[in-house]
């Protein structure tokens, strides 16, 4: 028997189908500048380390994109001879360096269609922007100072430098080191004080993303102190009906004229603290007597005591009634409607803290007086409801009493019939 080989064959199609497959995955992966990075950096932070995590890597985008020059080529010599090598540039340079596609809105909308394209624009008239560009001062926030580099995340990941909860952070690198600002002679506490307020205490603690982070009253590419005639539109971004009220007041035209700071007058700025009622009244620890007294021809104190008694009567009324239904409530009556009638009058209580911003005694009467009533209304229900429960242990008792009676004689009854 003679076995006759067959010749195998491959289709030509699968051939060429094969070449591309390969000259893709090649070019795909033609970058010798990380090729190269990677070989010999062993640290943690360097960049061929952080690269895989940066949103331009992630979109396509690759070291040459922003540092030019030739990725295929191997020899670094030969990169830097190149006509479109960029580098790394200097401190200064790197605003415009990230501006030649972030303020190219054609070239934008290829990638995210989302983000602004004035961020360059908005720098140049920062307080950052103007010691970088305009005095040459390196020392000055750039981009990648805030937003890092060769990792750079959106804001919405939980781990990018500009993350909400993060930017106190990243804004202290700074402005929280005293030696490095120095010579700019501003405080170096505004972290610290932060992580005590109000607003930092819900950002950092409770991550509460509605609450201010620094940029949303300094402004981010734009950042800049507010002045003291912008702090009340600042502030009223969030506390609309506050700044509302406040306008309307008298104090508005008097902090206008004396140059005094709206808002910061007496919440502070970065340490700002939850209201307290003795902040408003005639005590040596109230904010009033700071720039009022009886005999300044006004009658801002007596306004003050009667917006103080307002607010404490509120607040007393509502602790007590509170408290009442708690009773109730530990007593086994069902108290979910009074729970409700409670929750409205700690809206009173909120709109009464809004009307004390229009500094008008009667408007702060007139706010708090419903929230009074509905109260002592709550404090009489839960009363009666606690009343109700006694009633019916009495009624229990005195039952079961005579039941046992009637049991104890049927009992006897039943012993003399049976003798």
């Amino acid at each position: 028997m003679v076995f006759v080989k067959k010749k195998t064959t491959v289709p030509v199609s699968a051939l060429y189908m094969f070449a591309v497959w390969c000259l893709i995955s090649m070019t795909a992966h033609a970058d010798a500048c990380l090729e190269c990075h990677s070989e010999w950096e062993d640290n943690d932070r360097a960049p061929s380390k952080l690269i895989s995590t940066d949103v331009h890597f992630k979109a396509g985008l690759g070291c040459a994109d922003c540092h030019g020059g030739d990725p295929t080529l191997e020899d670094m010599d030969d990169v830097r001879q190149h006509k479109n090598y960029l580098g790394v540039p200097e401190p200064e340079e790197i605003p415009l360096f990230c501006a030649g596609c972030h303020s190219n809105p054609a070239y934008m909308i290829k990638h995210n269609p989302s983000l602004s394209t004035d961020q360059f624009d908005k720098y140049k008239t920062s307080v950052h922007g103007k010691l970088l560009l305009g005095k040459g001062d390196t020392k000055a926030a750039n981009c990648v100072s805030c937003h890092s580099v060769h990792d750079i995340a959106s804001p919405r990941i939980p781990t990018s430098t500009v993350y909400a909860v993060n930017i106190p952070t990243t804004c202290a690198e700074c402005h929280g080191d005293a030696g490095y600002m120095a010579e700019y002679k501003i405080p170096t506490d505004q972290y610290e004080k932060f992580a005590g307020s109000v607003h930092g205490i819900a950002l950092l603690e409770r991550n509460d993303l509605g609450a201010p982070a620094c940029n949303d009253c300094h402004g981010n590419h734009g950042a800049i102190p507010p002045g003291v005639t912008s702090i009340s539109a600042v502030c009223g971004l969030c506390h609309s009906l506050i700044a509302d009220e406040f306008s309307r007041s008298p104090h508005k035209k008097a902090f206008d004229d004396l140059g005094y700071p709206e808002c910061e007058g007496c919440h502070s700025n970065h340490l700002v603290q939850k209201p307290q009622h003795y902040w408003m009244g005639t005590s040596d620890s109230s904010i009033c007597v700071n720039c009022h007294a009886f005999d300044d021809g006004t009658i801002a104190l007596t306004s003050a005591e009667t917006m103080h008694k307002s607010l404490v009567d509120l607040h007393d009324a509502y602790t007590r009634a509170e408290s009442r239904t708690n009773d109730g409530e530990l007593k086994g009556m069902m108290v979910t409607d009074l729970r409700f009638k409670l929750k409205e009058v700690k809206q009173f209580i909120i709109k009464t803290g809004t009307a004390i911003h229009s500094f008008n005694d009667s408007v702060v009467v007139k706010t708090a007086e419903p929230g009074l009533q509905l109260a002592n209304k709550v404090y009489e229900s839960a009363a009666a409801k606690i009343d109700e429960y006694y009633y019916r242990r009495y009624g229990l008792g005195i039952a079961s009493l005579i039941i046992t009676v009637l049991a104890v004689l049927l009992y006897f009854k039943i012993r003399s019939i049976e003798k």
